[in-house]
């Protein structure tokens, strides 16, 4: 009987290991579960996610479904918070899921920030504060006995979009934005923070903005030398808090040596957006090709519009100045 004791009492202790473990993974799939239909009922495809009532971050770390999101989680008990953090960095998400400690009856959020907010408790935080912290078309997910309860915010009517080169299919580059007005804080701060060089073409050859989205042509090669080769891609941020949905390489673009620095104005009137879908070439003598505007996904390529310099998009049809013979931008 003493001999086959510590076999038993191995078995025990390996049997309950085993249990414990299943029970963790048990609940790592759960918190999956929750957070992918959390996310797929609040419709909100990307952006900034505010996790208020965090607790130890185990649901905060699975809100970030993909690459589209960064994640920040809020609780008062500072206990929960390491454990929080320590539970990110295990999963090697830290940094584009992080945690820290609310103090206060505000939001630490300036206005217009976020593009989900979700609420597991509210913390004494009023829902008007919540609110505030909310982009247009925001949304916040609140927790209740039956599951969430979704509401969005509005988009103000007076926020206008900057579709084409030239503000809209009319040309006039005359916006109808009525918030406009002199800066009163600073709303978020993107990369890269140089231009490649003062007296080359410039970094930024193409911008256009819609839904809440900035979508831009922008060189990201090295700033140590404008030898170095470019590195151009299409970029999609969301405009109210700077984060990047997602990128796409262009496989070639007009030479970054350029001497003029606003560069050729044909490579500004490529890129165009509805807010839905991106309408660009991707790449020099590339075809016309449409995105959706949210994930990146090529949806076609349109035929026959290999050298498109200019293009226009109005009322569900699309106009494009195709150029057939060798372009003078090569």
């Amino acid at each position: 009987m003493s001999i086959q004791s510590p076999s038993i009492r191995i078995k025990a202790s390996l049997a309950t290991g085993l249990c414990l473990l299943g029970i963790h993974l048990t609940t790592l799939h759960a918190a999956d579960d929750t957070a992918a239909q959390l996310i797929e009922q609040s419709q909100v495809q990307g952006g900034l996610v505010v996790h208020l009532g965090c607790g130890n971050g185990e649901l905060t770390r699975t809100l970030r479904v993909n690459d589209r999101y960064q994640v920040h989680g809020l609780d008062r008990d500072a206990n929960s918070i390491d454990a929080a953090r320590h539970r990110m960095l295990a999963a090697g998400v830290y940094g584009q899921v992080t945690a820290s400690r609310l103090a206060g009856n505000e939001l630490p959020l300036v206005d217009g920030l976020v593009n989900l907010l979700v609420v597991d408790t509210p913390l004494g935080i009023a829902r008007n504060e919540m609110i505030r912290v909310l982009a247009p078309g925001g949304v916040l997910m609140t927790r209740v006995d039956s599951g969430w309860k979704r509401f969005q915010k509005p988009r103000p009517g007076d926020i206008d979009d900057w579709t084409h080169y030239l503000h809209d299919p009319s040309g006039n580059a005359v916006a109808h934005d009525a918030q406009v007005g002199p800066p009163r804080h600073m709303q978020w701060i993107g990369s890269p923070r140089w231009s490649r060089h003062h007296d080359r073409m410039a970094s930024l050859s193409a911008m256009v903005s819609g839904a809440g989205r900035l979508v831009y042509i922008m060189d990201e090669g090295s700033r140590v030398s404008i030898q170095l080769p470019a590195d151009w891609k299409l970029i999609a941020r969301d405009a109210f808090n700077g984060t990047v949905l997602w990128k796409i390489p262009f496989s070639n673009w007009h030479s970054h040596l350029w001497p003029l620095k606003s560069g050729p104005t044909q490579l500004a009137r490529r890129l165009v957006t509805d807010g839905q879908r991106v309408f660009v070439t991707l790449g020099l003598k590339a075809p016309l090709s449409v995105l959706d505007a949210a994930t990146g996904e090529r949806l076609l390529d349109l035929p026959d519009s290999a050298g498109t310099e200019e293009l226009v998009v109005h009322d569900g049809s699309i106009f494009a100045m195709v150029n057939d013979g060798d372009s003078a931008l090569l």
